[in-house]
């Protein structure tokens, strides 16, 4: 497969510096990335441009390659440090953490979904020319169509939704063959020219994730890039085994980042900027004295701990499983997803509830445009409407009063 990848132009900030090689040292590369990120978020979300500096910047701070081989040039890292790196990139920019995110997912589906030989040369691959990858795949539309033309497939169709799209370097296709039950995922070169991103994507938040429509005609593709394929047999792990789990923890990392940055952003402005009420019959000089003030971020900063340390409990739950995924069983992979569900649903209650009642306690003056806080609420609101969160919530009960684990979909 031939890609032409975006190169990179302006020097790296990290360039003269030792890269990383502990989990810890990637989590500070990502706090640098991030505060690098934030210093014109709130221009960058309103200009809403093609996020090329933005992905090329992961790319020079290593970030891309986390999970890749050591051997390929990887940082040979595990899921638990990739799932703490979106989250403080996250916090500098929702959108970025996003697409981070979904890279982390979509350069590790040969591992989740391939055989072992497919694993072992596109990660490899993806690894050693530094990938950037996209997805053309959304449950929910009507397939993209693989026709079987002997020893090739050719896939044809729409999808609404193509999260990173432009600034992949490639992208996987999902589709249905006549004849046969299982999906086929494939990759393609996402400037294929049979592959058309479209410029569509204007939401009201995560406005940087190029998460527009993409039609797909004719892309021509061998049997042996369908993943999990052999002689036309699916021989794979099912896709929504682990893979599923695996992406919505991803959600949850970079709603919490969000909320985090959110948190962080609006503490800063009242140390700052926010004046005290005066006609409280008390006179305080300064806003970080007021009692309301101290109890609305003393309850914020409270849930929003409790719920990081849940998402970590449900990494730390499914680390175990991508490092033994031959150990993976019914009620083991269960009872992880209803960790993940449990924790997807509580970051998104505190990244709404951050996102609007900092504005309580930061003052009227921090609703200008400038300052950018409603970004916070709007990006976690848009992404987290992807699947109702009612369903985690009913999973969560379903086990807590029946003791049951839920059934493997294409969103749990």
């Amino acid at each position: 497969m031939t890609i032409t990848t975006h190169e990179a132009v302006e020097a790296s900030p990290w360039t003269g510096t030792e890269r990383p090689t502990t989990p810890q040292g990637w989590i500070r590369r990502a706090e640098e990335v991030a505060a690098i990120l934030e210093v014109d978020a709130v221009e960058r979300d309103r200009a809403l441009l093609t996020p090329h500096d933005e992905v090329r910047l992961l790319k020079q701070a290593g970030l891309v390659t986390l999970l890749g081989p050591a051997a390929q040039g990887g940082a040979g890292q595990g899921w638990g440090t990739a799932y703490q790196v979106v989250r403080r990139v996250a916090e500098g920019d929702g959108s970025i953490g996003q697409l981070l995110g979904y890279h982390y997912l979509w350069s590790q589906l040969p591992a989740l979904f391939g055989t072992a030989g497919q694993a072992q040369e596109i990660i490899g691959t993806a690894t050693r020319e530094g990938w950037f990858f996209g997805g053309a795949v959304n449950p929910r539309d009507a397939d993209l169509v693989a026709i079987d033309t002997g020893r090739d497939l050719v896939f044809s169709g729409r999808k609404t939704f193509s999260t990173g799209s432009k600034v992949s370097d490639v992208t996987w296709l999902e589709a249905a063959v006549d004849g046969h039950e299982a999906h086929v995922f494939a990759l393609a070169p996402s400037d294929h020219p049979g592959i058309t991103f479209h410029d569509g994507w204007d939401a009201l938040g995560q406005r940087l994730t190029e998460s527009g429509s993409v039609t797909v005609d004719g892309v021509l593709l061998p049997w042996s890039a369908a993943l999990g394929w052999v002689d036309k047999q699916f021989v794979g792990r099912t896709y929504n085994t682990l893979t599923l789990p695996a992406i919505q923890l991803v959600f949850t990392n970079f709603y919490l980042g969000i909320a985090a940055g959110g948190l962080r952003t609006a503490l800063a402005y009242t140390r700052e900027r926010t004046r005290p009420w005066p006609y409280g019959g008390d006179a305080r000089e300064r806003a970080v004295d007021e009692p309301y003030i101290l109890d609305t971020y003393g309850d914020l900063q409270s849930k929003l701990w409790a719920a990081q340390a849940l998402a970590d409990k449900a990494g730390d739950a499914l680390e175990v499983l991508h490092i033994d995924p031959e150990g993976l069983d019914p009620r083991t992979r269960g009872e992880a997803a209803v960790l993940v569900a449990a924790a997807k649903q509580r970051a998104i209650d505190v990244g709404l509830e951050i996102g609007t009642r900092v504005f309580e306690v930061t003052g009227a003056r921090a609703t200008a445009s400038s300052v950018g806080l409603d970004r916070f609420w709007r990006n976690i609101r848009t992404h987290s409407l992807h699947d109702p969160v009612a369903y985690k919530r009913r999973e969560v009960g379903v086990f807590a009063l029946r003791d049951e684990v839920p059934e493997p979909t294409w969103y749990t």
